[in-house]
């Protein structure tokens, strides 16, 4: 699905910048907070200001097309992946990696829920840095 279809899909105007945005966040898969998206982007769009990526941020997530980590005592992280899944926070590179959860929702579901969002964060180290080690 393109930056486009996306903005669509969650009743966002699209505007160039906005796009420019969605775009950034569904081809990096990193978590980037706020600033780490401005830096990404400002010099291919030199209107680009951090109060726009900020507002525009704001309103992604208000609209259910981002997901706003708090995995990050320090940092809100974006997430342009809006399908369940968890997130583990790397407490020596702090790297932000997805995890897939696949027994949370069916518990939930057996017991008669109904789950409109989940946010499963957890700490440790990841692959990479447990190689390292």
């Amino acid at each position: 699905m393109t930056a486009y279809e996306h903005l669509l899909k969650y009743d966002i105007k699209p505007s160039s910048q906005r796009i420019v945005i969605m775009d950034y966040l569904l081809n990096n898969r990193t978590h980037p907070t706020s600033n780490e998206i401005y830096n990404a982007l400002k010099d291919d769009n030199p209107t680009l200001s951090k109060t726009t990526v900020y507002n525009t941020l704001k309103l992604f997530e208000e609209k259910g097309a981002v997901l706003n980590l708090s995995i990050d005592e320090k940092n809100a992280h974006f997430d342009g992946d809006t399908s369940d899944h968890a997130h583990l926070i790397c407490t020596q590179c702090g790297k932000i990696v997805d995890m897939e959860i696949t027994m949370a929702p069916k518990v939930c579901n057996d017991m008669g829920c109904e789950i409109h969002q989940t946010h499963i964060y957890m700490k440790g180290i990841c692959g990479e840095c447990k190689k390292v080690n």
